[in-house]
């Protein structure tokens, strides 16, 4: 009861005024009894026209993936695999760098369990998502199914503890289109969009197998089959057909390793696989060790007595005996392709979708082409270069990327758990170690154990060589804070970082400067506060207004704010100089010591985490749940712009108004 009246409270103040508290996914749910301990239970989501919601397989360091919590779980049922989920849309999303997967439309999650306890009579589940459109919201939905205890389906309808479901009113949905309509609405990615990543993973991938081919365990092996076609077939035609059929059994053995890679692990799970902490440190340890094989230290080969068996099959002629002999090649060269295509495997894998088969697709072609193409044209054998010890150079520099690449993975678990054991800095001066050493080695200062004696170095080696080392040097001022914008989707970002400022300094902040109690380097060296108590602190010490932004880690339209509104000259100026920048992220997921947690007297839920406070913060003082939010205070709280006290996603004219309006107010 005392929460009905609570609730009812809470719908008047918010149906008056210009509330701006959104709900735009509306949920129903029925559960299905399976067999006699089998549920299903279905979530149903209609979700507003121009929004979309965030899957569970959108990948870490992008928008907020969703969580189905199951809070009374233990020693009552089990969950029968992850929760499974309807249509959904996979794009590339250029702030977060990263392929994202969301609900537009309709939303629908399922999930079977199996009740251990006879005597349970619901299940209680918590969804938490975020659904974005010009703004973010973070949503917490808590249900309720009634087991049914006889073999039929049941509609249960939604109950919940949040205020989401059931504040919303007729006039707040008119206030939220009145909003829309002002607004500058996200760009939700097209199609055509959503290919980009698809397309690069294709690119690299026949990349890659162009360098496998140049490989000692592979490049050898051309002359080798082109000879055994053009002398086995009686006519040239027959050769010609031979050798293309020998290519496309190259090109179907891969594509097959990318289909069975997808159905096993299932084209979602991929990319959830992909982007979890312990899976980027098991990507790290594999990719060290092929890199190590590739440096020389050993080799990653498969049993001979694989070899010996699809050999003898190959001598079987016609299309079976084609099909084994592209087998034989993929089992023999796997010590040079090995660690190529499991590479090429886990990048996939953190594109999801048929990523992977996309993958095969483009290293099996650029492996296939040569042997195809020499086959129909046997002369052009005379113009392939010799093999030799540049053979051995390919694999080595392989081997250096491999291992460049390794850190980015386990740079992804550190940012995740955010540890700061592999900050900008140290990712930096160990990409400049490999690059380094790889230029020394291509100079023909440093040798390893599979290297010919070599007196003189090529031309191509020396240009590569000189290519690396300009790379390395490039890479230098990133200790200093320079950008590095060509590779700037492989360290961590700016923010993460020993100083922000490198080891020098940098911007109107020196590196030296001692920060305020509980302040760090934002966005653009901003200094900026994520408590609120000591941001109040210091704004009170040196007498500025503050500026309140509810923000969150996964909020697209934050980041494109603080990317495009926040790094003009004008708005920065006032930023850096003429407020205190208090930063509170609604999505931060740490505990508040039991003390501090409680329940809010405006929504009733339960406030666990630093995130939910500063929601419920923001739901109680400004009448809305949306990010990024902006609020210019005086030192008690006051909203300095009496006509817009809250401002959103907008233009940099219009924030730079906004700013000056607040701070002449606070100045009178």
């Amino acid at each position: 009861m005392r929460k009905i009246i609570v609730k009812l409270l809470v719908f008047l103040a918010f149906a008056q005024g210009n509330s701006q508290i959104l709900d735009p996914v509306k949920w129903t749910t029925k559960i299905e009894k399976k067999s006699e301990t089998n549920y299903i239970l279905t979530f149903n989501g209609v979700i507003e026209k121009e929004w979309h919601m965030y899957s569970q397989f959108t990948p870490d360091g992008g928008p907020l993936a969703m969580e189905v919590i199951f809070t009374n779980q233990k020693g009552n049922f089990n969950l029968i695999g992850k929760a499974k989920e309807g249509k959904t849309t996979t794009a590339y999303n250029d702030v977060f760098e990263v392929n994202e997967t969301f609900f537009v439309k309709n939303a629908q999650i399922q999930q079977e369990i199996s009740l251990t306890n006879p005597k349970i009579k619901t299940i209680e589940v918590a969804l938490n998502y975020q659904v974005c459109k010009q703004s973010c919201i973070n949503l917490e939905k808590k249900f309720s199914f009634v087991i049914p205890s006889v073999a039929k389906t049941e509609i249960v309808p939604i109950q919940t503890d949040t205020i989401e479901n059931e504040v919303i009113t007729s006039k707040a949905e008119k206030i939220t289109k009145e909003i829309t309509k002002e607004s500058k609405e996200i760009e939700v990615p097209s199609k055509s969009e959503s290919q980009k990543g698809l397309w690069s993973i294709f690119l690299i991938a026949f990349l890659s197998g162009f360098a496998a081919l140049l490989t000692p365990c592979v490049f050898p092996m051309i002359p080798m089959t082109v000879s055994f076609f053009t002398k086995q077939s009686k006519t040239r035609a027959k050769g010609i057909e031979n050798a293309i059929i020998y290519g496309i059994s190259i090109i179907a053995i891969y594509v097959i390793l990318g289909l069975v890679v997808t159905w096993i692990f299932g084209a979602d799970a991929l990319n959830a696989l992909s982007t979890n902490v312990w899976f980027n440190i098991i990507f790290f340890l594999l990719l060290i060790v092929f890199a190590i094989s590739f440096l020389g230290a050993f080799e990653i080969m498969l049993p001979n007595s694989w070899a010996n068996k699809v050999d003898s099959q190959a001598d079987r002629g016609g299309i079976i005996g084609i099909l084994f002999m592209a087998l034989a090649l993929a089992i023999v060269s796997f010590s040079c392709t090995g660690p190529i295509v499991g590479t090429l495997l886990v990048e996939a894998a953190s594109k999801g979708g048929i990523a992977p088969i996309i993958g095969m697709f483009g290293f099996s072609l650029a492996l296939a082409l040569p042997f195809m193409l020499f086959a129909m044209f046997p002369g052009w054998l005379q113009s392939l270069p010799k093999s030799g010890g540049w053979l051995n150079t390919v694999k080595v520099v392989l081997g250096f990327l491999e291992l460049a690449l390794a850190f980015k993975f386990l740079s992804n678990a550190d940012l995740v758990l955010q540890l700061h054991l592999l900050e900008r800095e140290v990712f930096l001066v160990i990409w400049i170690a490999i690059f380094g050493t790889l230029a020394f080695y291509l100079f023909g200062k440093i040798t390893l154990p599979h290297d010919s004696p070599m007196a003189h170095i090529s031309v191509g080696r020396l240009s590569l060589g000189l290519v690396v080392l300009s790379f390395t040097i490039y890479m230098i001022p990133g200790l200093w804070g320079a950008p590095l914008k060509l590779i700037n989707a492989f360290p961590p970002p700016m923010e993460y970082s020993e100083s922000p400022f490198g080891f020098g300094s940098s911007g109107n902040i020196s590196s030296t400067t001692i920060l305020p109690d509980g302040a760090k380097l934002g966005p653009h060296q901003i200094v900026v506060f994520d408590d609120y108590d000591k941001g109040l602190k210091y704004a009170k010490t040196v007498k500025k207004p503050i500026m309140l932004d509810f923000t969150g880690f996964a909020c697209v339209n934050c980041r494109k704010m603080e990317n495009n509104v926040w790094s003009d000259e004008r708005v920065l100026s006032i930023l850096k100089n003429d407020i205190v920048l208090i930063s509170l992220y609604v999505d931060d997921k740490r505990e508040l010591p039991k003390s501090e947690q409680f329940i809010s007297k405006t929504t009733g839920s339960e406030i666990e985490t630093i995130g939910d406070k500063w929601t419920d913060f923001m739901i109680t003082k400004y009448k809305t749940n949306t990010q990024p939010l902006y609020v210019l205070t005086d030192l008690k709280g006051n909203s300095l712009n009496e006509t817009t006290p809250t401002i959103s996603y907008t233009s940099v004219d219009e924030y730079e108004s906004w700013l000056k309006t607040g701070i002449a107010k606070f100045k009178k």
